[in-house]
């Protein structure tokens, strides 16, 4: 008992900053602000019917015994009885973070452009396009010394560049709007619901849903939480209510300062610190420069600290024999410099695909790269729901630290409302949204759709050789998950 209490080292404040490090973000806002006060409505929905959800059925998933291995590899894997599942969730878990970590790197590259006042970095698409690859290079050698670094920089990343730059965006955003001066939305009852008569109000759906994603990154850690009874569903209630009021009054600000017409989505929390700042003194260009370098760097960090997570849970993978073996490799500081060298590759694969693909139409790129973003990451959610409707009524005698509450009924209403949440967003992903041009909603869906399928063909690829994975290669040499025989029974 004494040793068992001894794994858990985690305080309610240390798993809330763990969490709240892998989901709250700021360069989300312009995209939010595409829906104008609705983005409200958008932020309760996917918060209350997605988000918690989502946190609640990872955790108990994570606290199953025997399950917490390689994190949704293993729950679905488990779960479904099948490793090759199991490795297609923790596929698309890694491989949509290679298409988000191009959508934060056209974050920074939009505010660089803005700040030392090269445009042609944000509209030139070779331009574009090169300066992406060299920041991402850059980033990941950082990450090859080991996760030590990694760690300070994504700590001081997130105070800094996230938390204390929110601070200043909205203290800067409430002295505006006190002092009466005009707004470029309406505020009220009919403004709070999105235009249901069209379709394409509804396509922004799948940006909120992507600024929750990732929190069952932490559910793996549930075991190690001090009274997780308690403090995970306080830890979760808490991040709920502070995600929901900060990407809410996030998107509220950028709508309320910049006209709709001239938001850059990759660009639109200068522009918002740019008139904000310039309003209230032209002088205040030195804290304008500061505040939006901070938060660039903010944004690396988070690039930094999502490098070697999700390759390292290939690397994982590859030791139950649904990767090939070379995956393993890895440097003295451990590593997986092969999957890392892999992961550059298809995000400059990405680069191209989504620069080139939208020509100069900085809007079209960033919104397909943030939705395939979301859909990628949906088809490894609707596995680890599929996952977790078959642990609830098939897996009753598991034995797991963490329950979600309600017995059997609480635990299928939050599933339900996960799941038609999760088809709501996938289904209006494909729906261009009426932030775009009409003529470039063509470009929008032929670009999302064609990256998409790549996206779901490539994993079905690689599994199908599992076989050759595990050629001449000893059984004990080969990991087993604990689903074998007993571990999933009625």
């Amino acid at each position: 008992m004494a040793n068992a209490e001894q794994t858990k080292k985690l305080t309610l404040f240390a798993f809330f900053s763990l969490t709240a490090s892998m989901v709250l973000t700021v360069y989300e806002y312009p995209s939010f602000a595409t829906s104008k006060f609705a983005c409200v409505f958008f932020v309760l929905l996917g918060g209350i019917f997605w988000f918690l959800p989502t946190a609640l059925i990872s955790a108990e998933m994570a606290s199953v015994d025997g399950w917490s291995q390689g994190g949704v590899f293993g729950w679905v894997g488990n779960a479904l009885q099948s490793e090759r599942l199991g490795f297609m969730a923790l596929f698309f878990q890694w491989f949509q973070i290679t298409v988000g970590m191009v959508t934060m790197s056209y974050f920074i590259i939009g505010m660089v452009s803005d700040i030392f006042g090269w445009a042609a970095l944000n509209s030139v698409p070779w331009v574009k396009f090169l300066g992406v690859l060299v920041l991402f290079i850059a980033i990941t050698l950082l990450q090859l010394g080991g996760t030590k670094a990694t760690a300070t920089i994504a700590k001081w990343g997130f105070m800094i560049g996230i938390l204390a730059t929110s601070v200043i965006f909205f203290v800067f955003t409430i002295m505006y709007l006190a002092q009466g001066n005009p707004v470029q939305i309406h505020f009220g009852v009919r403004d709070f619901f999105p235009d249901f008569s069209k379709a394409g109000s509804w396509a922004i759906f799948a940006t909120f849903i992507l600024a929750f994603a990732g929190v069952e990154a932490s559910g793996s850690h549930i075991n190690e939480l001090q009274k997780p009874e308690r403090n995970y569903p306080l830890a979760m209630g808490i991040l709920v209510v502070i995600a929901i009021v900060l990407d809410a009054l996030g998107g509220i600000a950028v709508a309320a300062v910049v006209p709709q017409k001239e938001l850059s989505l990759n660009a639109g929390i200068f522009q918002t610190l740019q008139l904000l700042m310039y309003h209230f003194s032209p002088t205040l260009t030195w804290l304008l420069d500061i505040t939006s370098l901070l938060i660039v760097f903010g944004v690396v960090a988070e690039i930094g600290s999502w490098i070697v997570g999700p390759s390292a849970g290939l690397q994982t993978a590859s030791e139950y024999g649904v990767m090939p073996r070379w995956v393993r490799k890895t440097n003295k500081h451990g590593v997986p410099t092969n999957m890392i060298v892999a992961q550059t590759i298809v995000v400059i694969m990405w680069d191209a695909i989504l620069t080139f693909g939208s020509g100069n139409a900085g809007n079209v790129s960033f919104l397909v790269a943030t939705t395939l973003t979301t859909l990628i990451y949906l088809v490894c959610y609707f596995l680890m729901y599929a996952s977790y409707f078959r642990l609830i009524f098939t897996g009753k005698n598991l034995h797991r630290t963490y329950n979600v509450p309600g017995g059997i009924v609480g635990k299928t209403i939050v599933a339900v409302c996960g799941t038609i949440t999760s088809i709501i967003a996938f289904v209006m992903s494909f729906t261009p949204s009426s932030a775009l041009p009409s003529n470039e909603t063509g470009t929008y869906l032929v670009l999302l759709a064609v990256c998409f399928i790549i996206a779901l063909i490539i994993p079905l690829v690689i599994s199908a050789f599992h076989k050759s994975y595990v050629k001449g290669l000893d059984p004990s040499q080969i990991k087993q998950l604990q689903y074998k025989k007993d571990a999933v029974r009625d």
